[in-house]
């Protein structure tokens, strides 16, 4: 009822009123390295004039994404709130596959040396290692941790 039929939704937009089929399952953004739908370029709007021709770009703004975690941990919590984070952590990433946890643990070195070195000691994983994966690009560290990666 009040769905396609034979033209099955493919975009992460779910979980709305009265959704009764689970969702889909699995992880609802992209990109994701368990598969699912990625954005289609030739699906997008023509250009129209404005003043001037417009279109739909990707962002290409410059954002760093590990200055406002890394000030969090080194200037906002205290020692405590750091043990109870890095305790969290390890205890939900540990059942992650290990190359889940290798790129994941690149990020909070990325955010924070020590964040990323107490994580990878938590989880017995080599720190050189994610540290080699916290210097490569998005893309690399992605290609770098496929499935069949840190078995």
């Amino acid at each position: 009822m009040n769905s396609p039929k034979g033209a099955p939704e493919k975009s992460y937009q779910r979980d709305g009123f009265m959704r009764v089929d689970a969702g889909g399952g699995g992880p609802n953004y992209w990109p994701k390295s368990f598969g699912g739908p990625a954005p289609d370029p030739a699906a997008g709007e023509p250009p129209f004039e404005v003043s001037g021709m417009a279109g739909r770009h990707p962002f290409a703004f410059p954002n760093d994404d590990f200055v406002q975690p890394g000030d969090l941990y080194r200037k906002v919590m205290t020692e405590m709130d750091r043990d109870h984070l890095i305790g969290n952590i390890v205890d939900h990433l540990g059942h992650a596959a290990k190359r889940i946890q290798m790129r994941q643990t690149a990020l909070f070195f990325k955010a924070d040396p020590d964040y990323g070195r107490r994580v990878a000691a938590g989880l017995g994983l080599d720190i050189t290692a994610v540290e080699r994966l916290a210097a490569m690009s998005p893309e690399a560290r992605a290609s770098a941790t496929e499935p069949g990666t840190f078995s």
